[in-house]
């Protein structure tokens, strides 16, 4: 065999790996365009329900709750928006009554400040 032949051969199954390597890298990046949100949905399904999350929801809003109470007028304002915007994306029908019937006057009270 000539060396230039060897030299062709060579330089083909360089080329070839490397045309395999972007063609298995490619594959994987639309693949993981693909499938990553999903997956990335259900596992934040799954963080939502799990119970550590729930408790520790109910009682970050208790505690900010509590500050509400104890704050002066000029605090409240800015409490009940933040407690409002910690509420806004949480199930509602997990929170104690208590809990639920607050977030709902402060609903109130902020929709009648509009």
């Amino acid at each position: 065999m000539r060396p230039s032949r060897i030299i062709g051969i060579f330089v083909g199954v360089v080329v070839l790996m490397f045309a395999l390597g972007w063609a298995a890298e490619g594959n994987d990046f639309f693949l993981y365009k693909v499938f990553a949100p999903k997956y990335e949905r259900v596992r934040r399904q799954t963080f939502e329900q799990s119970k550590a999350y729930n408790q520790g929801m109910i009682q970050e809003l208790q505690n900010m709750q509590f500050e509400y109470i104890q704050a002066d007028k000029g605090h409240k304002a800015a409490l009940a928006s933040i407690i409002l915007h910690r509420a806004a994306d949480y199930d509602e029908s997990r929170l104690p009554s208590d809990l639920r019937d607050f977030i709902e006057q402060l609903k109130r009270d902020q929709s009648l400040a509009q």
